[in-house]
């Protein structure tokens, strides 16, 4: 692919964070490459840096982070449609919010009530994004808010305009808040957790919603979630990241189909699967390091029944299985004993090839 395609560049991106009990290290050198109109999946247990790393790209970090090192390039269309770089660390916050957030990369939230003003009728909180970034008439911007409502499945949109948000189910504020993401026409929009809150049917049709106007648009998509089954339903690639750091990334049927890291096997065992033989559900031993103690090693040692002496010590490197499939774990290394993935988990994992298929 042409570098041109290329949107977002995050490289050695290191993020500490200065709490009462010490410095969390919360981001330890992470790499995220995302091509224009792709789906990029980032995945992993809570606290291991997934939403950091994304509000990091957007400019949002706590006053309380310390940028210790990395690059973030995020390249998008100007408005006279020709390509421009930003390298958003170096920017003020100021600038950024004026030119970037809304404008050319959105974010949808968890929890549609935190990201909605409840004293603002949905029309307005729609429009005023598009008035401050876009500078067109307040009549201009109503009729644009009611083409967005449309657009993302909400019916009788002029008489929705007037509604608050706790006059709307958990399913339509969520289509609202993608409505306001979607306003500006972005280039990029990050979706966090975007249907943890919503029940299984409603989940399926905001990630249908999602990827049909992502069709239409061209835009690119990054998801933020743990929910594996989320992953495999819409991304292209997928980052799988531990305690700071990205520890196997490769495309969806790589790191679906054959995953080489352990803790990417532990996370696919754990996906909740009626035809298992175990009647209990698989969790992964242990929880993740506390990155205020930063480990020595590689942080999964510890959880990890494959680890071998070297993870004491030694974090692993990025080992390389194809052109884009890599992932960090000794395992891979040549001098290592030859370790498979456990006998359920292959039998787990024809069963969704076949069901795939």
């Amino acid at each position: 692919m042409e570098e041109k395609d290329k949107i977002l560049d995050i490289k050695d991106l290191d993020v500490s964070f200065r709490t009462s009990a010490g410095t969390v290290h919360a981001l330890r050198g992470v790499n995220i490459d995302l091509y224009r109109g792709e789906t990029v999946a980032i995945v992993g247990e809570s606290g291991s840096g997934k939403s950091v790393s994304m509000k990091a790209a957007m400019g949002l970090l706590a006053s309380n982070a310390v940028v210790n090192g990395g690059q973030i390039l995020f390249r998008y269309k100007n408005e006279a449609g020709e390509i421009e770089e930003a390298d958003i660390l170096k920017k003020d916050k100021k600038w950024i919010r004026r030119n970037i957030n809304g404008r050319h990369m959105a974010m949808v939230f968890q929890d549609p009530m935190t990201s909605l003003d409840p004293t603002m009728q949905i029309g307005k909180q729609i429009t005023e994004g598009i008035i401050a970034h876009l500078g067109v008439s307040k009549k201009e911007a109503e009729e644009r808010a009611k083409a967005l409502l449309e657009e993302v499945g909400i019916t009788d949109a002029e008489k929705r305009m007037r509604n608050y948000p706790h006059q709307l189910s958990g399913g339509m504020r969520q289509r609202v808040v993608i409505a306001i993401a979607l306003s500006c026409d972005p280039d990029l929009l990050i979706c966090d957790e975007p249907t943890t809150a919503l029940d299984v049917t409603i989940q399926t049709m905001i990630l249908n919603l999602i990827l049909k106007v992502q069709k239409e648009r061209g835009i690119s998509v990054i998801y933020i979630t743990h929910d594996l089954g989320v992953v495999a339903k819409v991304a292209d690639y997928v980052n799988v990241m531990y305690a700071g750091k990205i520890v196997e990334v490769g495309n969806v049927n790589e790191v679906f189909y054959e995953p080489a890291h352990p803790y990417t096997w532990g996370l696919l065992s754990a996906m909740p699967d009626l035809e298992t033989e175990d009647s209990r559900l698989y969790t992964i031993p242990g929880s993740p390091p506390n990155l205020l103690h930063e480990p020595k090693g590689d942080a999964f040692a510890a959880r990890n029944e494959y680890a071998l002496a070297i993870d004491e010590k030694e974090h692993p490197p990025m080992f390389k299985i194809t052109e884009t499939h890599s992932a960090a774990t000794w395992l891979l290394d040549p001098r290592a004993p030859k370790v498979e993935m456990p006998e359920e988990l292959k039998r787990r994992i024809e069963r969704m090839r076949k069901e795939a298929e």
